[in-house]
């Protein structure tokens, strides 16, 4: 038995593109693999607070020296990180704000990107100190965005800061395995829309049986 850890971000309700794929995601899933459980994380609508002065403090002061208000600053982060320790299986919804993720996924990643958790510190690697602490997971990314063309070599390729903090955000800390499903063209033609949707639910389809 499994356990998949299902989030969204986005802060729309039933216009979100990025939802209505997760949770298909996720209900596909669950018959297919029907003993796996499933928590989930609304960051969309439920945002978790932004890094601060105490939160910074209490990372960085070993766990026997932090104060109650100390470990309280980390309480979030900790069930953050725990939830995301627990996890075999990632799926999280991320619609493009402004060429990168919303400020709210933006927040939770800064909250679970977090030393002695999720990435340990060697200072005697000069080459490379920082070793990623998660490993043997598996992530999948569902984006929705405007337009189309955001993918290498094409016409907004190079506007795309998504996919790429994404990998390098969640390989920091030992995610690596990455598979991306988009959603694209919401802001042009019905029709271009209902294409991509369709072959995104496709694709959704085939990672779910694979």
């Amino acid at each position: 038995m499994a356990h998949l850890l299902h989030i969204d971000s986005s802060p729309r309700d039933d216009r979100s593109h990025s939802r209505r794929m997760t949770r298909e995601f996720v209900e596909a899933w669950q018959q297919t693999h029907p003993h796996d459980t499933v928590t989930y994380r609304d960051v969309g609508r439920q945002p978790v607070p932004h890094v601060d002065e105490p939160w910074i403090v209490a990372a960085y002061t070993p766990e026997e020296q932090r104060t109650p208000e100390l470990r309280e600053a980390l309480r979030v982060s900790d069930r953050l990180i725990d939830e995301l320790i627990a996890a075999d299986t990632l799926v999280v919804g991320v619609p493009m704000y402004n060429f990168s993720v919303p400020s709210t996924f933006k927040a939770y990643i800064d909250q679970i990107v977090r030393t002695s958790r999720t990435f340990a510190i060697d200072p005697e690697d000069a080459e490379d100190p920082y070793k990623p602490l998660l490993h043997g997971k598996k992530m999948f990314v569902i984006t929705a965005r405007g337009a189309s063309g955001f993918g290498p070599g094409e016409r907004y390729g190079h506007m795309n800061h998504q996919d790429p903090y994404l990998r390098v955000a969640f390989g920091f800390i030992g995610i690596t395995n990455i598979t991306f499903v988009h959603v694209e063209n919401d802001e042009h033609s019905s029709e271009s829309l209902a294409a991509s949707i369709a072959a995104a639910q496709a694709q959704v389809a085939e990672l779910v049986a694979a």
